[in-house]
């Protein structure tokens, strides 16, 4: 008599016990120091990196890199904050902080960018939806500049006035 019912409740927690849990707005996902993930890293909520990714990182939120944290490869995300290592391409949708302890390189696409004073920034950039490319190395003629020329002699027929 109750046998058949506690098989019925037994199996039906086994299978709501296996039911991914959803997303919640504000949960973390943490990588802690020491810890290293090589491969592709995918990401509803935030992820805040303090150890090592080495290959993809694709994030429907925020991207934390901490002060211990590097990630080599590539990261899409919408808004991150950098206070450890970066090298590879980044894209953010929305809005890029790079800290003062931040070392960033390689290629970078975002919105918004905040880089504070310390930060290491050695990177390609595009702002504003805008398609990295590379510039070309084209000098720009001084017909651009008709008083430029005029200015330059100024300023030497002064340095050599004030010389004497």
């Amino acid at each position: 008599m109750f046998g058949g019912n506690n098989k019925k409740e037994a199996s039906k927690a086994k299978s709501s016990s296996f039911m991914p849990a959803t997303a919640t707005p504000h949960a973390l996902n943490s990588l802690v120091n020491g810890t290293v993930v090589e491969g592709t890293v995918k990401s509803e909520s935030d992820i805040r990196i303090d150890g090592a990714i080495k290959g993809k990182l694709f994030c429907d939120a925020k991207v934390i890199i901490g002060p211990t944290g590097f990630v080599e490869g590539e990261i899409r995300c919408q808004n991150a904050v950098i206070e450890g290592k970066f090298e590879g391409n980044l894209h953010v949708a929305e809005l890029l902080n790079i800290r003062e302890t931040a070392a960033v390189n390689g290629q970078v696409a975002t919105d918004k960018l905040i880089v504070q004073s310390g930060a290491t920034f050695n990177v390609t950039c595009s702002m504003g939806g805008k398609q990295l490319s590379r510039p070309e190395n084209r000098a720009v003629p001084s017909s651009n500049f008709p008083n430029k020329e005029k200015e330059d002699s100024k300023v030497v027929k002064e340095a050599k006035t004030a010389g004497a």
